[in-house]
């Protein structure tokens, strides 16, 4: 009986070391969150929130912080020229010359949920050769944003 109640410890603690060693997995070292300074915060909310089903992570009268499901993601809208700001983060983006690529786990759904709800599609869904299955759309500041699925390449 002894070594029954010995083993059963042995395979306890192994278990623990194992449940430690998964859930003690180290946080990366760096989080990319894109931010843009832009005029159009309500419609911004509006489009990020309704649109793309991102949340609320944080916002106050100037500054808006979104997030994906799961707060893996991060965008950030700041309202230009704002007196709390250094002069980096004064001047306005322009709407032109950015993206974001969104991936999902089925872009035919999301396409035909984003036709559904009249967003102007800039991109029609197309397959590319090297591997993506794709749309884009713009959001109300001029920033492109392509949807994807990554598919195996053609070529």
């Amino acid at each position: 009986m002894r070594k029954i109640t010995i083993a059963l410890g042995i395979v306890a603690a192994l278990l623990c070391l194992l449940i430690f060693s998964v859930n003690a997995q180290p946080k990366p070292s760096m989080k990319l969150n894109a931010g843009f300074i832009i005029s159009k915060i309500p419609e911004t909310k509006k489009f990020y929130t309704t649109v793309l089903q991102m949340e609320v992570a944080f916002e106050n009268e100037f500054y808006l912080l979104l997030q994906t499901a799961g707060g893996t993601d991060q965008i950030s809208f700041l309202l230009p020229d704002h007196e709390s700001q250094q002069p980096l983060f004064k001047p306005a983006f322009v709407g032109k010359g950015a993206y974001l690529t969104i991936e999902v786990a089925n872009v035919d759904e999301v396409y035909e949920k984003i036709k559904k709800m009249k967003i102007p599609v800039v991109i029609p869904i197309r397959d590319e050769p090297w591997g993506d299955r794709h749309f884009a759309i713009v959001d109300p500041n001029g920033i492109g944003i392509d949807i994807v699925t990554h598919t195996p390449p053609t070529r």
